[in-house]
């Protein structure tokens, strides 16, 4: 949801569209400095969330930041923005900030990971935050970015100082894009096995629910809306009656058009709708 007029703001707009899990950027996400937040802008935001009844909110942070980078300008820069997101969230009482571990550039994937963890390292070191958890997002795999995998994102949390402080937040369009099967409900049971044997289902703590406009295995990433893209409805339907994830917060992260209170309301509105529908009978394994 947009910050725009204030970060409390963003509380009531997940309200307009009857939500009950919140994402939000603390900051701009597409500049090195950021606004400071003042104390009255705190207390508003924590104030209105004690207040909506909303389930959890979870921050995600700024796009410029490249954890795995070579360069070590742009990876000391990042580490520094890193530390700052997690005092923000700290102080705001987000418990969750979601990442993604950044570009190898070159370098290959596994000092892309060393660099990764050494970088969420350093960050903690700035800033120990012990109340907020990183979220290694899964990724599409584009280009040089590091997290296609899951015994990549396995390879960065084993590496760091407090394991227990990173944990994981899957995107379904990442996770299809990056070659996943999660359409066939073999593939999809296959999938979760996977992840579940590699990062442990109890470290998966938010997932964002993106529907695709790229083929499986294209290592693009391009959101769609629910039920139009290559993962279809089913997919998503299969996902929200699977007790194994009924738990974890579910967010959004679709194209907002010229309505964006409309095009959430519709998307929210199927996902209630098929949470609701029983899977219909007959092949669902390809």
């Amino acid at each position: 949801m947009s910050i725009a007029g204030g970060l409390d703001k963003a509380i009531g707009r997940a309200l307009a569209v009857r939500a009950r899990v919140l994402q939000i950027f603390t900051r701009n996400t597409h500049q090195w400095k950021a606004r400071r937040l003042g104390p009255s802008e705190i207390e508003a935001f924590r104030n209105g969330w004690a207040a909506s009844g909303l389930h959890t909110v979870v921050a995600h942070d700024c796009y410029l930041i490249n954890l795995a980078s070579p360069a070590e300008a742009l990876r000391r820069r990042s580490v520094e923005t890193l530390a700052e997101e997690l005092l923000r969230c700290g102080a705001l009482g987000i418990p969750f900030l979601v990442t993604h571990p950044g570009a190898h550039m070159g370098a290959g994937f596994l000092e892309g990971c060393r660099r990764a963890a050494e970088s969420l390292d350093e960050a903690r070191a700035i800033a120990p935050a012990p109340s907020v958890t990183v979220l290694l997002e899964t990724v599409a795999g584009q280009g040089t970015t590091v997290g296609r995998s899951f015994e990549e994102l396995a390879r960065i949390r084993d590496r760091v100082s407090a394991p227990g402080l990173v944990q994981f937040c899957a995107d379904t369009c990442h996770i299809h894009a990056a070659g996943y099967d999660i359409v066939t409900e073999r593939g999809y049971e296959r999938t979760l096995q996977e992840f579940d044997d590699i990062l442990g289902l109890t470290n998966l703590r938010a997932i964002h629910f993106n529907d695709s406009k790229t083929e499986r295995g294209s290592r693009v990433d391009r959101h769609q809306h629910i039920g139009k893209g290559h993962l279809g409805a089913r997919t998503f339907q299969r996902m929200l009656r699977d007790p194994r994830l009924r738990a974890i917060p579910k967010i959004l992260e679709l194209p907002k058009g010229k309505d964006g209170v409309v095009m959430d309301r519709r998307n929210l509105g199927l996902l209630r709708r098929l949470s609701e529908k029983a899977l219909p009978r007959g092949r669902t394994s390809g």
